[in-house]
């Protein structure tokens, strides 16, 4: 059976390309693999048949590129909602238009049966729940784009901590990684809650107010995101400090585990995992059962896109489960939100916020 596909917003993750990610003379002209056309490219019953952006320009070239024609671009994504009738619609607007889009997608007459949203899931925990309840209702599956949960050696990582115990109990986590906190580092705390199998439950965070999207990324709008950082007490009693506070010339994706049962040491922009067992009292290095180097940016971010693609049409099928929930992604939102706020009062915030905390929005791109 093939499904039909739709696109909100016919930006860089739409399927143009990222500076900073990808070559800057191939944005914009060439078709980019690490996005959500070029998930669907990679699958065999998805085709991307529409596509919706309010830039006209920005529309057209996307619609050349991926060849949509001209009669499925629209400068109007209720007005491809009405006409189109979908099976999957992603969501590839800046953050602050995420929870009106995916509302309006799930309420749709087009009726899709899943909707995929770019990370972060919104920009306030208020809209995230929102998001959540309204595609509920109308049973639609919420696929939020946290594109490490869908690549082999994440999923392999958490079962060897969560299943074999390879960790033990983990006591602590130290994590960095470049700033802003919600542009950037909702992969970094999306992999911490993911790996971990739990929420936040109390945070205490520093603002500083810097950006660098606006000058070396060419982002056009002012926002609230900055680096920052902070510490955050996990419901299961892990500690861990969150740093991003650095631009991304001189940062590293890098997480440190520290268990009853061993550490683990992960790398990501570098490419190094380094895991320890603890054997009497010592930390004896070991291979990491099943995983054959580390996640990198080059191959297993790329991949991402068509492994999640595929994820979806196995859903679409009834072969799979969603691995990326609404409910999951609001773990990271709220630890994020959770920063601006204790930095803005000085004091600690307890998790899951509560009215009107869940309704501060941080504005991002």
């Amino acid at each position: 059976m093939t499904y039909e596909a739709g696109i909100i917003g016919a930006g860089g993750i739409a399927g143009m390309g990222i500076l900073g990610m990808h070559d800057k003379e191939d944005i914009g002209r060439k078709k980019v693999t690490a996005s959500h056309a070029g998930g669907y490219d990679a699958t065999d019953e998805i085709e991307l048949v529409a596509v919706a952006d309010v830039d006209a320009n920005k529309l057209d070239r996307f619609g050349e590129a991926w060849e949509i024609p001209p009669e499925r671009r629209y400068v109007d994504h209720e007005a491809m909602l009405e006409v189109e009738n979908l099976d999957v619609i992603s969501v590839c607007t800046p953050s602050y238009l995420h929870h009106r889009h995916v509302v309006d997608a799930a309420r749709s007459s087009s009726e899709p049966a899943v909707v995929w949203c770019e990370k972060p899931i919104a920009s306030s925990v208020s809209d995230a729940k929102e998001m959540v309840s309204v595609c509920e209702e109308t049973n639609t599956e919420l696929v939020v784009n946290h594109s490490f949960r869908f690549t082999d050696k994440l999923r392999q990582l958490r079962e060897l901590i969560q299943e074999e115990g390879v960790l033990g109990d983990v006591r602590s986590v130290s994590t960095q990684f470049r700033m802003e906190l919600l542009r950037n580092s909702t992969h970094l705390l999306d992999t911490l809650v993911y790996l971990l199998d739990t929420r936040a439950k109390r945070v205490a965070g520093h603002i500083t107010g810097e950006n660098e999207a606006v000058d070396s990324l060419g982002a056009g709008r002012a926002v609230d995101d900055a680096g920052g950082g902070g510490f955050v007490v996990m419901e299961n009693g892990t500690f861990a400090t969150i740093d991003c506070t650095v631009p991304r010339s001189i940062s590293s994706m890098t997480l440190l585990f520290v268990g009853t049962e061993g550490k683990l040491y992960m790398n990501n922009d570098d490419g190094e995992w380094r895991y320890w067992r603890l054997e009497d009292g010592e930390h004896a290095e070991a291979t990491l059962p099943g995983i054959e180097g580390a996640w990198t940016w080059d191959d297993d971010y790329r991949r991402a896109f068509p492994n999640a693609a595929r994820r979806i049409e196995a859903m679409l099928e009834g072969e799979a489960e969603n691995p990326s929930t609404g409910e999951e992604a609001t773990r990271s939102l709220e630890i994020i939100v959770g920063l601006y706020l204790s930095d803005y009062t000085g004091g600690q915030v307890s998790i899951p916020l509560e009215r009107p905390l869940r309704g501060v929005e941080v504005t991002s791109w």
